[in-house]
């Protein structure tokens, strides 16, 4: 007969329990659904591919040797306590598991149907101790033995202390476990549950984004700038979408000439025929009709005003309330080499400040080269709001998105813009779009 002995020592139990465990999905047993149904106490198995191990010392070190054989082993009569189980792994891994995490070895067995031995000695003496302090004798000593059987019920092969009396019975007053069909069913019910509990907490986040209330298919599908207006007033962005294209239409030529009266682009003739071409529905003439032109031509322009404006702050809003308690889970995030993380034109940069040092150039020493050199500045967060941004470059996209075929996306990306150029006086401009959206309804 051939035997292993993957664990043989000493180990520390908490708390009376010791586990097998095969799902890698599993959180580990619970003590009734362990012994729902079985006629012995001390070892859990009605949760598939699981063990529940009782000892009779509450906390410290207890003798224990894991046993696997080829065939069942003969029983030495030395063992006081002995129960009988059959086991089958649910995975290709299946390990011998302490309370918390404490310890954690390796099983080697196959996939395939077991008959689980567990024998034990000492739980009466180490259950009136209860705890076994360094440096104190042994009190209790656990022998578990697997070896290939078909399945079988539980059995009590022996019964001495008193302590595995009292698991015996606790275990045969247990309600029998769910069928198959009825944990498959408890399954899919939880699972539904929990679909609906989420598609609640989606609705319930998106009324909360759009001000208290779901939006219309217009609003899910509209391109441009809708969540940036939703910050600033939600209640206008459904208006708008109420008004109609008429309305629409107007609210996106008042906010584009609004933003460039502001900036002071108004009287520059290409930005007004901008404007007439908007008023008209007819396309933008050039240079507007061209995005890289546009910019260029704002640019070179030495008319445009050297104005600056403070960045719009939206009001602040009530935090997300979640509909129901919502269970976070919190998975390990590994953690790689940092130069991995970068991706893109910014990985040659990483890898090039990696690579080893040259040696010293022209430009490294400050030396001309005739290129051109550029400061690049990044904000990490929430601009702040006290940085002064151009005006007339926050203006010039409410002309554009004033000219937007989509009358909805065209209101909305304007309106957005002109609060970008209002600045900190951004509410006198969503009064006038208000009065716009109220008198269409009157």
């Amino acid at each position: 007969m051939m035997v292993r002995r993957p664990v043989e020592g000493e180990v520390h139990v908490s708390y009376g329990q010791m586990y097998v465990e095969s799902d890698p999905d599993s959180y580990g047993p619970d003590l009734a659904e362990a012994f729902a149904g079985q006629s012995s106490g001390l070892c859990g198995a009605a949760i598939p591919g699981t063990l529940w191990l009782s000892t009779g010392l509450h906390t410290g070190d207890v003798g224990f040797t894991a046993e696997v054989h080829d065939e069942a082993p003969p029983l030495d009569p030395g063992w006081e306590d002995v129960v009988e189980v059959s086991f089958r792994p649910v995975s290709d891994s299946t390990a011998f598991v302490l309370w918390g995490g404490d310890g954690s070895w390796e099983l080697d067995l196959e996939q395939t149907d077991y008959r689980v031995r567990y024998c034990a000695k000492g739980m009466d003496a180490a259950d009136q101790e209860d705890t076994r302090l360094d440096g104190e004798p042994q009190l209790d000593c656990y022998l578990l033995q697997f070896w290939p059987s078909p399945p079988a019920p539980d059995r009590v092969v022996k019964q001495t202390s008193a302590i595995a009396e009292y698991w015996h019975d606790y275990a045969r007053r247990l309600p029998p476990p769910p069928t198959p069909a009825e944990r498959a069913e408890a399954l899919r019910q939880a699972r539904l549950a929990e679909e609906e509990a989420q598609r609640e907490r989606e609705l319930a986040y998106e009324r909360w984004e759009w001000g208290g209330r779901s939006p219309s298919q217009a609003l899910r599908e509209v391109d441009g700038n809708v969540h940036g207006l939703l910050r600033f007033d939600a209640a206008l962005v459904h208006a708008i979408d109420a008004a109609g294209p008429a309305t629409q239409q107007a609210v996106a030529l008042l906010a584009a000439r609004r933003a460039c009266e502001a900036a002071g682009l108004a009287e520059l003739d290409w930005i007004a025929a901008g404007l007439t071409a908007v008023t008209e529905g007819r396309p933008l003439p050039p240079p507007l009709d061209d995005e890289d032109h546009v910019w260029q031509a704002l640019d070179a322009d030495p008319r445009v005003p050297d104005r600056t404006v403070r960045r719009a702050v939206p009001p602040e809003r009530p935090p997300f309330e979640r509909p129901r308690p919502w269970e976070e889970v919190y998975l390990p995030i590994p953690v790689s080499d940092p130069t991995e993380l970068v991706v893109g034109p910014a990985a040659e940069c990483v890898q090039a400040s990696a690579a080893p040092a040259e040696p010293p150039t022209p430009e490294s020493m400050g030396e001309p080269t005739g290129k051109t050199e550029y400061t690049l500045t990044v904000t990490i967060g929430e601009p702040d709001p006290s940085l002064p941004f151009s005006q007339p470059h926050m203006a010039l996209p409410a002309l554009l998105g004033a000219a937007e075929r989509d009358p909805l996306q065209a209101a909305l990306d304007a309106v957005f813009a002109g609060i970008a150029t209002y600045g900190e006086d951004y509410p006198a401009l969503l009064r006038e779009i208000w009065s716009v959206c109220e008198g269409s309804s009157s």
